[in-house]
């Protein structure tokens, strides 16, 4: 008997753990995908895919890419609800277009411990046409509530076979499981890229025979291709990185070589021999960059006459800087005008770029284009040449052995200096002699921002003395921007923002909006609270942090500065001979793993005169994923000694 009921108790704590466990093996909604509202591995969550797949495959009739969905979310909460609207992004072009069918929409719940469907009608769908490439098919699941299981599927049939169907293993929820096959004909060539820093837990491809018959012409036989991730975290978004299409975990698909069944072979990825010489000879920026004799008309004697190179250089960048008006536009691929950027005064980012690179070239400088993708557009594709993926044109020139990058678009920036926009790893340099090549676009300096402070406490616990704050390029361009549009805005904003210490004789020795380095200096005046018979002193009246911008349980992908830098605050207090020292702040070292970045804090006091030392430095401008838990702790130590440290006095 003992047996049986140890056997029995088993038996119903293994039911038990299953019950407790959301379906993630098919689309069957099951008693425990309604029952479970919390997702453990992320107990943040609002919705949770709990099985997706995906299946795309030629049709053997009619000869068009078609990809079976099914998906099956668990609504957790309210704010889970947008899961529950669906959008579905169709393709057209000229009279070809992509189709939808076979929508099939239901909504589970469980009332009085008993599992009801809703259905989607085909009344609730809708499309609408968004401009001359999209059309949007939307519609919202009925019946949607807190504890709701929804299952979709659905059916896309596509006639545009350069655009293979990507899939999206990581979106902005948590997956238990997403699977996606693609069976890809013999005679279509794709370059197949897989996306971000998540690893596939199974990868498996095995070719299929005589898959596709094209009547007496000819067959085909398969790749069958099966990618499937499980336990994939939510991609959040956070400070620090590019856009988010650099790293959501997916599959890709561009098309190389198309193999027609006459013996024709058709390629459409090209070499980088083949797309320089169409660059070179391409009206928009070929054409443009050959533009010359036109410095005579623009620049002045003296910059004509000007003997040492650098600052003939950095003369043309200014007058380039000062006299034309980026418009906020890109444009590399088209309407691109040297002439007509000279005749307004305003244009895109290649027109005066171009006309940059044309006035030093002209005055005999070494001078390069180069191709980019900022920030916000993504990475660009290296194993070959996708020209969609740049969106931004600059300048590289060398002077006497040393290389300088240069883009006239933003009049803050000093020469030899990037707008922030930029700074996305690698640039293609255009060399129509030699041919073009990568190029690294990382700034190599370390730019900082310090304070340096010389305080007094006097007997009355008035706090009062002058500060200089020295910011340089990147930490720089901000405050310069604030305080070229508007002064006097700009100090009241100061004073707002330390509203419990009064600011006065700001000045600042600054005069050109390029100026690589701003410093302002100003005085400070704050009264220090006396709790009982104790004082309390923060030493940092200025703090670089206030709290962690690291917030994530877990990031997968890498924290991208774009530059390196440090932040430095620098303090010598005296201390009026009526207080005693009760408590000063704790010194700390602190690395981060393979001394890629740094906080050093010492605090002395000595004569009645206290000194703080405070260095924050990143060595690196980008940290992969892996060291995303030490940055968190690193910079809690950071804030905390910011916020916490503390200078205890009492009177006499």
């Amino acid at each position: 008997m003992k047996h049986i009921l140890f056997i029995a108790l088993l038996l119903l704590s293994i039911n038990g753990t299953s019950q407790n466990n959301f379906n993630s093996e098919g689309m069957t909604v099951t008693k425990s995908d309604l029952d479970l509202n919390l997702y453990e591995r992320d107990s943040s969550a609002n919705a949770l895919v709990i099985y997706e797949k995906g299946n795309s495959y030629v049709d053997k009739n009619r000869f068009t890419l078609k990809t079976e969905v099914s998906k099956k979310i668990k609504i957790l909460n309210s704010k889970g609800f947008d899961n529950a609207v669906i959008n579905i992004y169709l393709y057209h072009k000229d009279k070809k277009r992509e189709k939808i069918h076979n929508i099939s929409a239901t909504t589970f719940n469980l009332e009085n411990n008993t599992v009801t469907k809703t259905l989607l009608e085909s009344d609730d769908i809708f499309e609408k046409k968004i401009n001359d490439s999209f059309t949007n098919v939307t519609f919202t699941f009925p019946n949607v509530k807190e504890g709701s299981v929804i299952t979709l599927s659905y059916v896309l049939e596509s006639p545009f076979m350069f655009k293979y169907k990507e899939w999206y293993f990581q979106e902005d929820i948590p997956k238990l499981y997403s699977e996606y096959r693609a069976s890809i004909p013999g005679n279509y060539e794709y370059n197949i890229k897989l996306v971000g820093y998540l690893k596939l837990d199974s990868h498996d491809v095995k070719i299929e025979s005589n898959c596709l018959e094209f009547g007496s012409k000819g067959w085909a036989d398969c790749a069958n291709y099966v990618y499937a991730m499980t336990n994939i975290p939510a991609f959040i978004e956070e400070d620090y990185m590019t856009t988010k299409l650099n790293y959501l975990a997916r599959v890709e698909y561009e098309l190389k070589t198309f193999k027609g069944m006459n013996g024709n072979i058709e390629h459409y990825t090209k070499t980088w021999k083949t797309v320089d010489s169409e660059i070179k000879s391409d009206k928009n920026i070929g054409k443009q960059l050959n533009r010359n004799n036109i410095a005579k008309d623009l620049l002045s004697e003296k910059i004509l006459t000007e003997k040492d190179a650098l600052k003939k250089a950095k003369d043309i960048y200014t007058y380039v800087q000062d006299t034309y008006t980026w418009n906020e536009k890109f444009n590399i691929y088209d309407d691109i005008s040297v002439k007509d950027l000279i005749d307004n005064k305003s244009g895109n980012v290649s027109e005066i770029n171009i006309l940059l690179h044309n006035l030093l070239e002209e005055q005999g400088f070494e001078t390069n284009a180069v191709l980019l993708s900022t920030r916000n557009n993504g990475f660009v594709t290296k194993i070959h040449p996708v020209l969609s993926d740049f969106n931004y044109l600059i300048v590289q020139i060398v002077i006497e052995g040393k290389t300088y990058l240069l883009d006239a678009t933003d009049k803050y920036n000093s020469f030899g200096e990037l707008p922030f926009r930029c700074l996305n790893q690698e640039g293609r340099l255009l060399d129509f002699k030699n041919g073009s090549s990568w190029i690294d676009i990382s700034p190599e300096k370390t730019y900082s921002i310090m304070y340096r402070n010389d305080l007094t406490l006097n007997e009355s616990g008035i706090l009062e003395g002058s500060v200089e704050r020295r910011s340089n390029g990147y930490k720089a361009a901000p405050l310069k921007k604030l305080y070229f549009e508007n002064k006097d805005a700009y100090i009241n904003t100061l004073n707002e923002k330390h509203q419990s210490i009064e600011i006065s004789d700001y000045s600042s020795t600054i005069q050109n909006k390029s100026d690589f380095e701003f410093v302002e200096s100003f005085d400070v005046s704050q009264e220090i609270e006396m709790i009982g018979d104790n004082l309390y002193l923060n030493p940092f009246v200025f703090s670089f942090f206030t709290e962690n911008f690291f917030k994530l349980q877990e990031r997968t992908y890498p924290i991208d500065f774009g530059y390196k830098d440090s932040f430095m605050y620098v303090l010598k207090l005296t201390i009026d001979n009526s207080y005693e020292v009760l408590e000063e702040p704790k010194a700390l070292t602190l690395r981060l793993p393979d001394n890629k970045g740094s906080i050093i804090f010492t605090s002395t006091i000595e004569n009645n005169v206290m000194t703080i030392f405070f260095k924050l430095s990143f060595n690196d401008a980008l940290y992969p994923p892996e060291y995303y838990s030490a940055m968190k702790e690193f910079m809690n130590n950071a804030v905390d000694i910011q916020k916490n440290s503390l200078l205890v006095l009492k009177k006499k």
